[in-house]
């Protein structure tokens, strides 16, 4: 099978995507690239919008507004659609299939990309035997059978929504593992949806926060951590400490305040410790203050837009 991606590829892209329910909007405005080859964590609370884009990215839906390519096509076009895996949160199988056929579905489905020894790697040692049917196993079992799947069609995309939720530890570390594994070894550009904050640290090295509908955060994380700062110090009720940067949360404990700031390039002026922040420390404090500006880094501007399209201030040198 032959990879199209490279140095400053992509695979997905969005302009203005908006998505409206009966109820009102899922998502709106939103505006992102994902480079090719990523790892990437979509991250927020329940409802932010993250199931929507996934089944957006997989071509089972179309959107209100804007645009979204995939691998620089349309979503679910018959040219993107067999270079793309896509497992939703109910992981769809036939129950009356046994592992074997499951897997030999899997085969005549792809029959130009399927790997079999991908499949079954993620089965061995403790999963369900061949034999098995899919509706007599646990939800655990059924999960790894249908990331055998998404993977043995070797995908260049592989979407996933909540895919380590019903696994065990050591499934879990063997799923990532895999996922890991093959965005090393071909370039496999991973989505992987999830609340967990767990999950994902140390794994994903690309961030797509969605809180409310919209784009709060994006790019890289090392990135993303590095233009912000955890200061902690005391202040009086009179003080300004933090006028020259952008605050994105502020809490006080007695005389003691803590923030997350984005120092913007310009240092922290006055007895203040800082220090980086962790990833969860960097992605509750966002999701705690939703009044807080958006910030993409240049690898997540679109280049579709000529402009980054979301309400993001300059990323800091």
């Amino acid at each position: 099978m032959n990879f199209t991606f490279g140095p400053g590829l992509t695979a997905l892209e969005a302009v203005g995507l908006g998505v409206r329910h009966r109820r009102g909007w899922a998502l709106r405005d939103c505006s992102f690239r994902l480079p090719a080859g990523r790892v990437c964590a979509l991250v927020g609370p329940n409802g932010a919008g993250k199931s929507t884009l996934l089944s957006l990215a997989a071509g089972l839906r179309r959107p209100t507004e804007g645009s979204l390519t995939v691998l620089g096509g349309r979503p679910g076009d018959e040219r993107v659609r067999p270079r793309v895996a896509y497992l939703s949160q109910d992981k769809p199988l036939f129950p009356r299939f046994t592992v074997a056929e499951t897997l030999r579905v899997g085969r005549e489905l792809n029959p130009a990309s399927w790997d079999q020894a991908t499949a079954e790697a993620l089965l061995t040692d403790g999963g369900p035997s061949m034999g098995a049917r899919v509706g007599d196993l646990s939800g655990g079992q059924r999960t790894r059978v249908a990331l055998a799947l998404a993977l043995g069609k070797q995908p260049e995309l592989v979407l996933l929504d909540e895919p380590m939720a019903d696994l065990d530890p050591l499934s879990r570390h063997r799923t990532t593992t895999a996922l890991m594994t093959a965005a090393a070894e071909r370039s496999v550009t991973v989505v992987m949806a999830s609340h967990v904050l767990a999950e994902l640290d140390g794994i994903c090295d690309y961030l797509l926060l969605v809180a409310d509908g919209r784009v709060r955060l994006a790019g890289e994380v090392e990135d993303l951590l590095a233009a912000h700062a955890v200061v902690v110090g005391r202040c009086e009720d009179s003080d300004a400490p933090f006028a020259a940067h952008t605050v994105v949360e502020a809490r006080r404990t007695g005389r003691q305040l803590t923030a997350l700031i984005r120092p913007d390039g310009r240092p922290v002026r006055g007895s203040w410790r800082t220090a980086e922040p962790s990833l969860e420390e960097l992605l509750l404090a966002h999701l705690r203050a939703p009044g807080a500006p958006a910030l993409l880094t240049p690898s997540a501007e679109p280049r579709g837009a000529g402009r980054a399209l979301s309400p993001a201030p300059p990323f800091p040198n």
